[in-house]
């Protein structure tokens, strides 16, 4: 059971990956990205046709993939801040409906692009046997090293995302537009530029998720909507707007698909599902609430 619980813990960490950017647009934007799955696997694919580029010069180890990442992260950034600009910005309002409408076409599209340019074949990123490592744990347990390293990772982004809200000149715009957007504009902000530029960080998160996802198992263009449920359902357990709260669910989701798949392999996904809606039913609201 404490494997288990350990395993699920893991697992939780990428959850938290993929619900971070969610949480992030929803904080700031009141907006519900439905493609947020989507663009991580968008993520994957751009990370893993990086990494065909550089098969050209060599063969892959294990610190190509973070190269390939790192060459991402602007590319995300700069492509985050124009879809809000000049895309998304203009379905924000008092109706949610036209940023669904929008961010579901984009999935879509977002779809059958890779399944035209890659296939439906799954895929999968070369880690030069980083994958397959282990740490050797008391009684005879073992973690992955590369499961570890997204826990840490997602960790250390939860925390970057809290700091800049609460420490920073950006993170108070952000809060002051997410507050009241009319009264932070007569105040000389512009509310374009600061929802851009929270986009541009969500796709960043979004980016490393993509990467991480791509070097842990395999993708295909079909992967986007089960990872967007997972997002949801991370964001939605923890709180809307809480990026603690959002590890804490994502914490808490692959906990309890872990004891579903110990119990029978296929009750693993369902417990998620079982536990989320608990959630609703007691705490609609999430069980950590933002409070920033």
């Amino acid at each position: 059971m404490i494997e288990t619980l350990l395993q699920g813990v893991l697992l939780g960490g990428l959850y938290c990956l993929f619900a971070l950017g969610q949480s992030l647009m929803f904080g700031v934007m009141r907006l519900t990205n439905t493609a947020q799955g989507d663009f991580v696997i968008l993520g994957s694919f751009a990370a893993i046709a990086g990494m065909s580029g550089l098969a050209a010069i060599g063969p892959a180890n294990a610190l190509t993939p973070f190269i390939v990442m790192l060459a991402l992260l602007p590319l995300a950034f700069g492509f985050g801040y124009a879809l809000q600009r000049y895309v998304l910005n203009g379905t924000l309002g008092k109706d949610p409906l036209p940023s669904l409408v929008v961010t579901f076409g984009l999935s879509i599209v977002i779809q059958n692009l890779l399944l035209e340019l890659f296939s439906a074949d799954p895929r999968s990123i070369e880690t030069g046997g980083l994958n397959t490592e282990s740490l050797a744990l008391p009684g005879g347990m073992a973690i992955g090293v590369l499961p570890l390293l997204v826990f840490v990772v997602a960790v250390a982004a939860t925390a970057a995302l809290q700091w800049l809200f609460n420490r920073t000149q950006l993170g108070r715009a952000f809060r002051a537009v997410s507050d009241d957007k009319e009264i932070a504009e007569l105040m000389g902000l512009n509310s374009n530029k600061v929802y851009a530029l929270a986009t541009a960080i969500a796709f960043v998160l979004i980016a490393v998720a993509g990467v991480l996802q791509a070097m842990r198992t395999t993708v295909s263009p079909a992967d986007g909507p089960l990872l967007l449920l997972f997002a949801f359902e991370a964001v939605i357990i923890g709180g809307m707007g809480s990026f603690w709260g959002t590890l804490l669910g994502a914490l808490l989701l692959g906990i309890t698909q872990q004891i579903g798949f110990r119990l029978d392999p296929g009750w693993g996904i369902w417990f998620g599902h079982i536990v989320f809606l608990a959630v609703l039913v007691v705490r609609p609201q999430g069980l950590f609430p933002k409070t920033r």
